[in-house]
């Protein structure tokens, strides 16, 4: 099997370690999460380099990428474009909005509301967008990176669970060590930060994200594996801290993560521990607690733990 995967993260890695400092895990779960073609949830306070990821990435991607800023008063148009009437032309013109891109990043996605919120849904699950009923395809890599506040911020919104079950996995971000925020401050510490400063980041080839995808394609699951991530999934489903459990569409995004984790380890199978690394980012913002656990302080990584200490793993 080639390596087309592990150079992929390597190239990504090292031109994003231009840019960025200490983030190597959140770096590796955007290379997983381009491969798999799913979308990714950062959560952190602000000031993390979150932007500045998702642009630099766009970049090293060779993707065209724009910023959405959510506000309480954002509409569902400012995200997808409007048709405007051209009385000289005697037709409708698409003023496409920020959705056409590449790499969107939707910047404090819990400041504006559900109704705004929902004009991401179809974008996400079908990478098209419609607009006054005609609908218009969206770039084949089309991938959504959305930053959200901890929910205990002022002039949030919780968003819907619909929408937290569309994207394949969530990022947490925390405050870097000391000697990546000392780096920080000796690369940034100038008029502009981070944003002024010009580096000089190399693409992706042509071919090598094909490349990668056909690769994971061909990474061989077992049947005790499937039976598995079914059985945890079926486990998050009847635990009493949790009112909705692991959906099919989260199934599906765990193992197509632990593909690419196990591609990016250059290994030709998926094993369980694939699945154990990957099943905190990708299962942990879907599962919705009962009141009685938020109450508690329940987390769910707890939960996601005792879920893996309960079901057997398959030694096969």
């Amino acid at each position: 099997m080639s390596n087309a995967v592990q150079s992929l993260g390597q190239h990504v890695q090292s031109e994003m370690n231009k840019v960025i400092f200490g983030m190597e895990e959140a770096i590796e779960q955007l290379v997983v999460a381009l491969v798999a073609g799913g979308h990714v949830l950062i959560q952190g306070v602000p000031g993390l380099g979150k932007t500045l990821m998702a642009k630099n990435f766009a970049r090293v991607i060779g993707g065209q990428f724009k910023r959405i800023q959510c506000t309480s008063d954002l509409m569902p148009s400012d995200i997808t474009g409007i048709h405007i009437y051209r009385s000289g032309k005697d037709e409708f013109e698409l003023i496409p909005g920020p959705v056409f891109a590449d790499v969107l990043l939707v910047d404090e996605i819990n400041r504006t509301g559900p109704k705004t919120q929902s004009a991401l849904l179809e974008t996400m699950e079908e990478r098209r967008v419609t607009i006054d009923r005609t609908s218009y395809e969206l770039p084949e890599n089309f991938l959504v990176i959305a930053s959200q506040n901890p929910a205990d911020f002022e002039g949030t919104y919780p968003l819907p669970e619909s929408q937290l079950d569309r994207f394949l996995l969530q990022i947490r971000l925390g405050y870097p060590g000391t000697e990546h925020e000392i780096e920080v401050l000796r690369t940034y510490d100038q008029p502009g930060g981070g944003h002024a400063r010009k580096v000089e980041l190399t693409p992706l080839a042509d071919d090598l994200l094909a490349e990668a995808r056909q690769q994971v394609s061909q990474v061989h699951v077992a049947d005790s594996v499937y039976n598995y991530c079914v059985q945890l999934a079926e486990a998050s489903r009847v635990h009493p801290h949790v009112s909705l459990g692991l959906s099919t569409r989260g199934v599906l995004g765990l193992m197509r993560c632990a593909r690419v984790k196990a591609a990016l380890a250059d290994n030709d199978f998926v094993s369980p521990d694939d699945i154990r690394a990957m099943i905190e980012p990708v299962l942990a913002h879907r599962l919705m607690l009962t009141p009685d656990a938020s109450l508690e302080g329940v987390e769910p990584a707890n939960i996601l733990g005792g879920l893996l200490d309960q079901v057997s793993v398959p030694r096969e």
